[in-house]
């Protein structure tokens, strides 16, 4: 009896080990077309793997310099130093702020912040408003984006009193 459960036993475990190895492999074979999926849901949802890097998206962006801001309080139009935007690369953009009706908004509060949508990741650096450059102007610096694929940049501004935010979208290449 005791030597027909270790006989019983000793099969159990090299099923066990089998199956380990068999599980181990498919893993090491599916994972460069399945990874993406299970460690970034939310790529897998936006966009099929194939064309998740180096695309536009599957939907239409808005990818104009000059947009209102959510709330239409502000229209916010943006200039970069580097015309196409490079990857891994620093600079700077002119951001210019004007009202509803074209009135230059002086002096403003404006915090920066974006990322990738479709990778759930922010901006590799810390951007932010270092000058006002006067009639509506504001120097922006420290925009690096290290991937091609979609950026969002958003701007909150505060200004005379009043509070609105904008989006900006951009399609890199790379």
């Amino acid at each position: 009896m005791l030597r027909g459960m270790k006989k019983t036993t000793a099969i159990i475990l090299a099923t066990a080990g089998i199956t380990a190895l068999f599980t181990l492999l498919l893993f090491i074979y599916l994972m460069p077309t399945l990874g993406p999926r299970f460690m970034h849901g939310r790529m897998a949802n936006a966009m099929p793997a194939h064309r998740m890097m180096n695309s536009a998206p599957a939907f239409n962006l808005n990818t104009d310099r000059e947009r209102m801001t959510d709330n239409g309080l502000f229209r916010v139009s943006f200039v970069s130093e580097l015309d196409p935007v490079a990857i891994n690369q620093m600079h700077s953009w002119t951001l210019n702020v004007v009202t509803a009706d074209g009135r230059a908004v002086e002096n403003a509060a404006i915090t920066v912040d974006g990322g990738m949508p479709q990778h759930g990741h922010g901006l590799p650096t810390s951007p932010q408003v270092t000058e006002y450059l006067g009639d509506g102007a504001y120097r922006v610096e420290g925009l690096r984006f290290q991937m091609g694929g979609w950026w969002e940049v958003k701007f909150d501004i505060e200004a005379e009193g009043q509070t609105d935010a904008v989006t900006f979208n951009l399609v890199l290449g790379g």
